[in-house]
């Protein structure tokens, strides 16, 4: 039975690399709390990343847990081609082409190549080109054929392969690459529980993704990854057309500037979770502990208060994939998200919550939570196929536990990525709904999770082999031995 390490209610997603390679740190990391590994498909070859999935697979089964993979594609990102010496120091105010040519040649301090052959139609006098996450800035003053004419901005060095933002947006570049479906069949081939789609700008493009996906056999959730400003301006839309929205803050800070960028953060944690989605708050949240051992306070806050707003999981990456000190950068994370939760106020404004519901098992998981409000309930216990009602138990605030119970590892998988919910393997097919209570209570009880005297909400369906079909709510109280008592059922 997967049982939690603590009592943290928000997710850990970690990314694997070089640095997490040896079987002792990986196992260390998931000890540490990693809910969810993410497999970098920009960086490295795919059966390096495939053989890494089985490694989590295995290590995970070791320790009984749930660890979902999320694989994440490169997407279209915009990159400078290499130079002949592989650096080169740029002073402000001197030109500099970028040549978008497939036979440019390799660069030097006048010139460098770019991979995106249609730059020059998507740029135009006086915009601002960012390089390098923004350490590199240059000033577009003529566009010459395939010649972009620019001024630099600042002094400062240039590497092969650097990426390039346009400040403001506006790139027509699409989402998908031909490089990105095929990784997509890589990532459905290892059955990877989430897809994250890089650089989305509207809904076709999660729209499109998922039916690549599809058609090689996957049913993992697909990420909206939000980095650009357009994806800014059809938010809502690709949030609908989502499982999971990332608040991708490399790129986006790059496009839309670093005073805009906070804001933005909570308008995205509240759109996604307004629209019953999870959502994952990523990039440099604790870059300091690359190559330090702990971090510094501005990243303390920085993930305390996406905890806060209510971001389902927070994410490291360079720090767990390459840093020196990935185990203590995920428990350095645990430790924040710990800390940070302590602050919540558990009353939850069921006042604003959505009226007009049109799906059972979402005014079930309200009622639920109303219930828990309004006694002293230790946990709700949630039987579930896909993971539905547990999302939907997740959008709402309480002290309860969550326990989702589910027959199904994908489903188990998928929900180790949500907030307050804790996944456990149950197999409840072929038996009653009132069985299935009084089994999954008593499995609980033994585990320790729950005691004599506590009150439990239960939700199931009355057909329990029906997804989808939760419409029973029970108040139980666990009596001796974990035997469920009830006190009230809708």
């Amino acid at each position: 039975m997967s049982t939690p390490l603590t009592n943290r209610r928000t997710k850990i997603l970690a990314t694997l690399g070089p640095a997490t390679d040896d079987p002792a740190v990986l196992d260390a990391i998931l000890a540490a709390g990693v809910d969810v590994v993410r497999l970098n498909f920009s960086h490295g070859d795919p059966s390096a990343q495939v053989a890494r999935a089985e490694a989590v697979r295995a290590a995970a089964a070791k320790v009984g847990r749930e660890v979902g993979i999320l694989c994440d594609l490169p997407g279209p990102k915009i990159r400078i081609e290499r130079f002949a010496q592989g650096k080169v120091a740029l002073r402000a105010g001197e030109p500099f082409r970028l040549i978008a040519r497939d036979d440019a040649p390799a660069g030097d301090e006048q010139q460098v190549g770019v991979s995106y052959l249609d730059l020059p139609r998507d740029v135009k006098t006086d915009d601002l080109l960012l390089l390098d996450d923004g350490m590199m800035q240059l000033r577009v003053t003529q566009i010459e054929g395939d010649v972009i004419h620019t001024i630099v901005q600042n002094d400062g060095y240039l590497s092969d392969r650097k990426g390039l933002n346009k400040l403001g947006g506006g790139l027509s570049l699409g989402a998908l690459t031909e490089r990105d479906k095929e990784l997509i069949a890589v990532a459905a081939e290892l059955k990877a529980d989430f897809i994250a789609v890089s650089f989305c700008r509207t809904a076709e493009d999660m729209n499109e993704a998922r039916r690549v996906a599809q058609s090689h056999g996957s049913d993992a959730h697909l990420v909206a990854k939000i980095e650009r400003a357009e994806a800014i301006e059809n938010l809502h839309e690709i949030v609908a057309a989502s499982d999971v929205v990332m608040v991708a803050r490399g790129d986006l800070g790059v496009e839309i500037g670093d005073a805009e960028l906070p804001g933005l953060q909570k308008k995205i944690i509240r759109a996604s979770l307004e629209q019953d989605r999870v959502v994952i708050t990523a990039t440099q949240m604790l870059q300091s502990m690359v190559e330090s051992p702990i971090p510094t306070r501005a990243e303390v806050l920085d993930v305390a208060n996406a905890v806060i707003d209510g971001t389902d999981a927070v994410m490291l990456s360079q720090e767990t994939a390459a840093g020196s000190f990935p185990v203590k950068a995920v428990e350095a994370m645990a430790r924040i998200c710990l800390g940070a939760e302590r602050q919540f106020d558990h009353d939850t404004d069921f006042e604003k919550a959505p009226r007009n519901l049109q799906r059972s098992d979402q005014a079930i998981a309200m009622a639920a939570m109303f219930l828990s409000e309004h006694m002293q309930v230790r946990a709700i216990v949630a039987m579930t196929d896909t993971g539905g009602t547990a999302r939907f138990l997740s959008r709402f605030r309480s002290p309860a536990q969550i326990y989702a119970m589910s027959g199904f590892a994908s489903a188990r998988r998928r929900m180790a990525l949500m907030r307050d919910v804790n996944p456990v393997a149950f197999e409840y097919r072929g038996i009653s709904a009132r069985e299935a209570t009084r089994f999954a209570t008593r499995q609980l009880f033994e585990a320790g999770l729950l005691n004599v005297g506590d009150h439990v909400i239960v939700t199931n369906g009355d057909e329990m082999d029906r997804r989808g079909g939760t419409n029973t709510l029970r108040l139980l109280q666990v009596g001796v031995n974990g035997q469920a008592v009830g006190l009230a059922s809708l």
